[in-house]
């Protein structure tokens, strides 16, 4: 039986984690979880180097209204709900200017999947955001929003894509993956598209030129195998196309969610799961270059212990963030780059400004 230090050994020299590798990496207590986030580290300096990066970005809310109302979201409304909000060109372009005024690179929306929007509508929001703050890197919509849109326009997904990227589109979103297992899904998000149109859908992106983020959410009701499978799948797509830009890791913020509140989904992941599930994606993933931490639901010590087991980068500035903070995750809206310059400098490493794309500014 293969010990995890003689794994990790072979890791370091070439050899490619199985799905069941992944797992034991994964399932490891006790004094070797240090050996893995050793390991990891070692595999980041040589994919990243000692830099640590971040985007000037701003989160802009659409509406929280969604088609999906997802058992682990504490953020989905139905349109007749106390608290439900559908933003309209005005409130759009007052974020968007706030955002231009801060000297953001990027916006993201953030937005439930709204029953009446239409491609139409998706492509009003690029508008808008780009007359409000000009020159900004518009980064929106998952597969599951391309896939609605296609459904509502009764047209391709290709032909959602092709029109998005001509309307001025810079990325797409690798959201609404959670875990990529359909026996998962069919628990946690049964309302979103199957692993395999969310795969369809992403290679079609990438096929066509627009890059995207992955991202895995874990600590629900998934399993260490699920994990595995998930970073199984996005790995074989890396292979293919190249088009993930980074892997965003989103732990599961439970507090006022359904799943949690019904006794189907555990309370989270401990932090032992938060640094293995860095660190064996940084193993595992060996055609991601960045791997990104979720500070807004980690916590800031916890980000630079991430920092330490395989990240390479703090994701964005963010601003604002109702969709953690609604599932009760606290100081998750903004973190200034004077304090992320203070947690990388103090393991010894240098902060840089990124875009998108991980250009350095």
């Amino acid at each position: 039986m293969t010990t995890v230090s003689t794994l990790l050994a072979d890791t370091l020299n070439g050899h490619r984690l199985t799905d069941e590798e992944a797992v034991t990496l994964l399932k490891t207590r006790g004094r070797e979880i240090a050996r893995i986030t050793e390991a990891a580290d070692e595999m980041r300096e040589r994919k990243a180097g000692n830099v640590v990066t971040y985007v000037r970005n701003q989160n802009l809310h659409v509406t929280n209204i969604c088609k999906n109302l997802c058992g682990f979201c504490g953020f989905g409304r139905k349109a007749t709900d106390e608290g439900a909000y559908c933003h309209d060109k005005a409130g759009i372009q007052a974020q968007a200017r706030l955002a231009h005024k801060r000297g953001v690179t990027e916006v993201c929306l953030l937005s439930g999947v709204h029953p009446a929007f239409t491609l139409d509508t998706f492509t009003d929001l690029i508008h808008w955001v780009h007359e409000a703050a000009p020159g900004v890197h518009v980064h929106a919509f998952s597969p599951d929003e391309v896939a609605h849109a296609a459904k509502k326009a009764r047209c391709s997904t290709p032909e959602v894509l092709a029109r998005l990227m001509a309307e001025g589109l810079g990325t797409i979103q690798g959201t609404a993956a959670e875990i990529l297992v359909d026996s998962v899904r069919q628990v946690i998000c049964p309302r979103k598209v199957s692993t395999a149109d969310w795969i369809r859908i992403i290679r079609e992106a990438h096929t066509m030129g627009l890059r995207s983020t992955a991202t895995i959410m874990y600590g629900s009701y998934e399993t260490a195998g699920n994990q595995a499978e998930h970073l199984g799948l996005l790995r074989t797509i890396q292979d293919e196309t190249h088009g993930f830009t980074e892997l965003v890791t989103l732990p599961y913020v439970h507090t006022s969610t359904p799943l949690y509140q019904q006794g189907i989904a555990r309370a989270g992941p401990t932090g032992r799961e938060d640094l293995l599930m860095i660190a064996v994606s940084r193993l595992f993933l060996d055609n991601f270059d960045n791997i990104q931490v979720a500070w807004g639901k980690v916590g800031f010590k916890m980000t630079q212990l991430a920092l330490l087991s395989g990240a390479n980068d703090l994701a964005g500035t963010m601003f604002t963030d109702d969709v953690s903070g609604d599932a009760g995750a606290s100081g998750s809206d903004y973190l200034d780059p004077k304090d992320m310059n203070r947690i990388v400098q103090d393991i010894g490493r240098t902060l840089k400004q990124r875009t998108t794309l991980y250009e350095i500014v």
